[in-house]
């Protein structure tokens, strides 16, 4: 058999398995996995190197404008070569339906755009900020049949949260049509309640960010998605998990049967309360909601990817400058409260995973291909096509150099922010040669795709993660969703 391509000699992990053997690629998908295959068109040697599936990172915000009406710096472009720079080779981004705005001109138009930028994979979520009968029953059915199969919900932001009633609408659809809800829990009364008396104190700077979104917040909130979930009985994800309290009781839940999943972030692991505590306003470069707690909070949230309770890690990249454009619409006058939410991480999430959790041993290597691909692609109906190292996969590849160490600095990266949070850490490890659908991407520091180049990939129906999680339950569901005559699709079907 002639290949396209063969990748030799590497040291291969997947999902369950890491063995040294060779990779055969047709046409961009992954054709024979075994040793001493025959020649390629191209051979890349990958001796001392070791070669996983490139990422998934299915939590960014791209060329989104926030509900403030501020502009992500990333647009498809700089934010699809960031990733790829970084060992990503799939994005989901979010189409932020704003209130006032219709479910398929938001669609229109974020595809547009990354149709024209986008230098990796696509696909995208949808944000729902305004919850309407005929988006219920038509605008959400169409998109999940064009591929489309996940939507964000807020629990907090004025102009973003919605009401609980709207929320179990919200999940009847996703329920009723086999998509995947995400939510962003935290009790938006709490924060409102604390940050108006710091503000009364004269207490403004960032770091009373992390004040008024106390831990408390965002457990509440986890508990009523969670118990909201179980009256319909249907899946969600609560998105960027920061703390204890909050994975304690996922945890619990979980073994109690609730179709609760969970994710979290690299500013989780390695981000401080105390980073926001800096001279003048510099302590807003770290602030993102929820905001990154203490060394117990890192721990825990460690201790929950060892042991499944968090099953995804995505960046949450939210690219904001440290200007009047993006964190500081006020200029020096900036409270806390009218920040831009959110610290960029897309290039650095898989360098700090592999640098810190497979090379000091703290997950293995399989370990680190779930959290950061397979997981993603069983969650959000890629893995069909995504997500591992298989035979007839799409050749997503990356070879790493476990050797090299970096000083983590801003100027080297991809993005358009202007600042990292992660300035001057050390790490070990690095995305060397990186493959997209059988091309190469990224070799050695120089990127070889052009824009558009990236394709947009319909997802189905998501396959489960936790034992049973993804099924629906036909007597729970019969009581409530049978109401609308509607019944129950298969998950892990495609949407049609």
């Amino acid at each position: 058999m002639r290949y396209d391509l063969t990748i030799r000699n590497g040291r291969v992990t997947t999902s369950t398995t890491t063995v040294q053997t060779d990779i055969g690629i047709i046409d961009g998908k992954i054709a024979a996995i075994g040793p001493d295959l025959a020649p390629g068109v191209q051979d890349i040697d990958a001796s001392g190197r070791w070669v996983m599936p490139g990422g998934i990172d299915s939590h960014v915000h791209i060329e989104q404008a926030s509900s403030t009406g501020v502009m992500c710096a990333d647009d498809f472009y700089s934010g699809s070569v960031s990733a790829a720079f970084g060992g990503t080779t799939t994005v989901i981004p979010f189409a932020a339906q704003h209130r006032g705005h219709r479910v398929p001109d938001v669609i229109a138009d974020y595809s547009r755009r990354a149709r024209e930028k986008a230098v990796v994979d696509y696909g995208f979520h949808l944000i729902l900020s305004e919850v309407t009968p005929e988006m219920l029953a038509q605008d959400l059915p169409r998109a999940i049949a064009d591929g489309i199969t996940s939507f964000k919900v807020y629990m907090t932001y004025d102009a973003l949260k919605i009401e609980d009633y709207h929320l179990l609408e919200v999940m009847e659809a996703a329920g009723r049509e086999g998509a995947m809800l995400m939510i962003h829990a935290e009790n938006h009364d709490v924060i409102r309640w604390v940050a108006r008396r710091l503000l009364d104190k004269g207490l403004t700077a960032p770091k009373f960010h992390g004040v008024a979104h106390d831990p408390l917040a965002e457990t509440e909130a986890s508990a009523r998605a969670i118990s909201l979930s179980r009256l319909l009985d249907v899946p969600v994800l609560l998105v960027h998990i920061s703390g204890p309290e909050a994975i304690h009781l996922i945890r619990g839940a979980q073994r109690l049967g609730s179709k609760v999943h969970a994710e979290s972030c690299p500013q989780y692991l390695f981000l401080t309360a105390e980073d926001m505590d800096r001279d003048g306003l510099d302590g807003a470069m770290f602030c993102c909601s929820p905001p990154a707690r203490d060394a117990d909070a890192q721990e825990a949230v460690w201790q929950g990817f060892l042991d499944g309770t968090l099953q995804l890690y995505s960046s949450d990249h939210a690219p904001f400058r440290f200007d009047t454009s993006g964190k500081l619409p006020k200029g020096d006058a900036t409270t806390f409260k009218e920040m831009a939410n959110g610290v960029p991480g897309l290039e650095l999430r898989l360098p700090l995973l592999f640098s810190e959790g497979v090379l000091t041993g703290r997950i293995t290597p399989e370990q680190f291909v779930q959290l950061t691909a397979t997981n993603h692609a069983r969650m959000y109906g890629l893995e069909h096509c995504k997500g591992d190292i298989a035979v007839g996969l799409d050749a997503d590849i990356v070879l790493w150099d476990p050797s090299v160490k970096r000083t983590i600095r801003w100027d080297d990266l991809h993005d358009n922010v202007g600042y990292t949070p992660y300035e001057g850490r050390e790490i070990t490890g690095w995305p060397e040669t990186v493959l997209s659908r059988g091309r190469v991407v990224v070799d050695r520091g120089e990127l070889l795709a052009e824009r558009g180049q990236g394709q947009y990939v319909a997802r189905r129906c998501p396959t489960p993660i936790l034992d049973g999680a993804m099924r629906p339950n036909p007597s729970a569901a019969s009581r409530w969703l049978d109401l609308r005559g509607k019944a129950w699709k298969s998950y892990g079907e495609p949407c049609q």
